[in-house]
């Protein structure tokens, strides 16, 4: 990777797919030398959802040269549904992302927040927190727009969040875009929890609308207590 000649290294996390009902949720982040943040707006860098496909994987390439380090986390939907069902989805979110903090070298990060209270966040983060010492965490809402490095991070996780995608479209073909909104998604779902009598192993069973497809569907299998009483979930919550 091409490193930018700076003091100080300045890093963004964001996340892809927390609103989607299939696929994980991808947490990314990026950190990059100061004097390199200039060449982000250069290229035109901003928030993934308002780029095309196009603009973004042509961006994605850039992100990783110009970047001093990149991490990547995935959460799957059984992690997903895990925390759910304890409302913790803010807890695995932070821990995600402390991971991604942990692996990239940077003196202040931003993090786009998906807790209303920012404060609240920044400790969740900080408690996984193992590099000494702990670099700045700055915690914003609507980051991925109003920090070009959190942009950044977000174009990189939603580049790897839709290659998950496109995997699972590869072997299951018509699944929409994965999210509850989309018609062609919950016709999938509704189908295969109608055949199979379960959700599909990268649908996240904890969503209200698979909820209520498989309450509907005699026969099915409810993996709601085994999510919460299996593996190491059930240490980190303290349950």
């Amino acid at each position: 990777m091409l490193r930018t000649a700076a003091k100080e290294f300045i890093g963004g996390v964001d996340e892809a797919g927390r609103g989607s009902v299939i696929g994980p949720l991808v947490v990314a982040g990026i950190s990059i030398g100061e004097n390199g943040i200039s060449l982000l707006h250069e290229l035109g860098i901003r928030d993934s959802k308002t780029l095309t496909p196009i603009a973004r994987k042509s961006l994605f390439e850039s992100i990783v040269q110009l970047s001093s380090s990149l991490y990547i986390s995935k959460i799957t939907c059984y992690e997903i549904d895990s925390y759910v069902f304890l409302n913790g989805l803010n807890e695995l979110e932070a821990m995600a992302m402390a991971e991604v903090i942990n692996n990239i070298r940077a003196d202040t990060i931003y993090v786009d927040a998906c807790d209303i209270n920012l404060k609240r966040y920044k400790n969740k983060i900080k408690k996984y927190l193992l590099m000494v010492p702990r670099p700045n965490i700055c915690c914003l809402h609507h980051a991925d727009s109003l920090n070009v490095v959190v942009s950044a991070a977000s174009i990189v996780a939603k580049i790897i969040r839709d290659k998950e995608i496109e995997r699972i479209r590869e072997n299951y073909h018509d699944i929409g875009s994965g999210y509850p909104s989309d018609k062609r998604t919950m016709i999938f779902i509704k189908n295969w929890v109608t055949r199979y009598k379960s959700a599909p192993y990268f649908a996240r069973k904890s969503w209200k609308p698979v909820r209520i497809m498989l309450e509907q569907v005699p026969g099915t299998t409810d993996d709601k207590l085994r999510g919460l009483m299996h593996g190491p979930y059930r240490k980190v919550l303290n349950l």
